[in-house]
């Protein structure tokens, strides 16, 4: 009989606290159907409609055939996303490797060149696009300056459709101090008896490099490869500002995929085709994180030996 209530008891804790857990997440959860769930609905539902902010008519799969076969700036803007993408995450995650194992040395000065580096992930948002937008003036900018002294002729970097993008991965590049700072952090907790064995075995710099920096490395490289890749395909304010006027220009070298999507949504008030294109960019997006994961079994090493 004792035991009987002693179990009634404790599932009436239980219930209890449950009640009180479902009270204290209840903003959570209203917070998550109003802004995150509910807005990805009716942007679902707004892709099949033709839908200008004011009236609603469903027409299907009609935006997604405009999108792939009717608009070829939709193309344009892909291609110059992906662009940058391959070759913006790629040489960032590689610089940050590189920038992070040249500082981690125990000599005089290091902390302040570690802190140079770091800098100018303090400097974000549009005031760093002004910046750079000085520096990579053709004729009085700084980076064509620094040319000049080597004997190279700079290009005209924001005007010549073929060194736009390069530019803006250039300013990515010089802000990688964020990859940096967790490389860094990875490399001072890699155990000194890995290099020590190595060493006993005979192994030259690149061996060390090879064997043990890199392998233990590795899952802070696929966290960054997967924020990267996904942060590669938001790109926005680069194009919208760097191009001077938003529109792309020159050649809409610089309409990337979420500048063209903002321009039919809020210039041309084509919501609806613009819902479209954010469910194939997430889709896109989605798939390409699950390559990823999939492929990371086979490269990621982790120290207790989980997947």
């Amino acid at each position: 009989m004792k035991k009987t209530k002693k179990i009634k008891k404790g599932r009436g804790l239980q219930r209890s606290e449950n009640i009180y857990g479902y009270i204290f997440i209840f903003p959570w959860i209203v917070g998550l159907l109003a802004f995150i769930i509910g807005p990805m609905l009716f942007s679902l539902y707004a892709s099949l409609t033709d839908y200008n902010m004011i009236k609603m008519e469903f027409v299907g799969l009609d935006n997604y055939k405009m999108m792939f076969q009717l608009d070829p700036l939709f193309w344009k803007s892909f291609r110059n996303t992906l662009f940058y993408a391959l070759v913006n995450v790629p040489l960032v995650t590689a610089g940050g490797v590189l920038v992070a194992v040249m500082l981690n040395k125990a000599v005089f000065g290091m902390r302040a060149f570690r802190t140079i580096f770091y800098l100018p992930t303090m400097m974000v948002g549009v005031g760093t696009y002004f910046l750079w937008m000085m520096m990579l003036s053709p004729n009085s900018g700084l980076v064509n300056t620094l040319l000049g002294y080597i004997g190279i002729q700079g290009p005209s970097w924001l005007s010549d459709p073929n060194w736009t993008k390069p530019a803006i991965i250039l300013m990515h590049v010089w802000g990688l101090g964020g990859q940096m700072l967790l490389y860094l952090a990875r490399l001072q907790s890699i155990p000194s008896e890995l290099y020590e064995a190595c060493d006993i075995d005979g192994g030259t710099a690149f061996a060390k490099f090879k064997n043990v920096t890199i392998p233990m490395l590795t899952p802070i490289i696929f966290y960054n490869l997967i924020i990267g890749v996904i942060a590669a395909f938001q790109i926005f304010q680069e194009g919208y500002i760097m191009s001077g006027d938003g529109t792309g220009q020159p050649a809409n070298s610089l309409l990337f995929y979420n500048l063209h999507l903002w321009k039919q949504a809020f210039e041309k008030y084509r919501t609806g085709y613009a819902s479209a294109m954010a469910w194939f960019m997430f889709a896109f997006v989605m798939i390409v994180t699950i390559i990823n994961q999939k492929f990371s079994k086979k490269w990621v090493f982790y120290e207790g030996g989980d997947e």
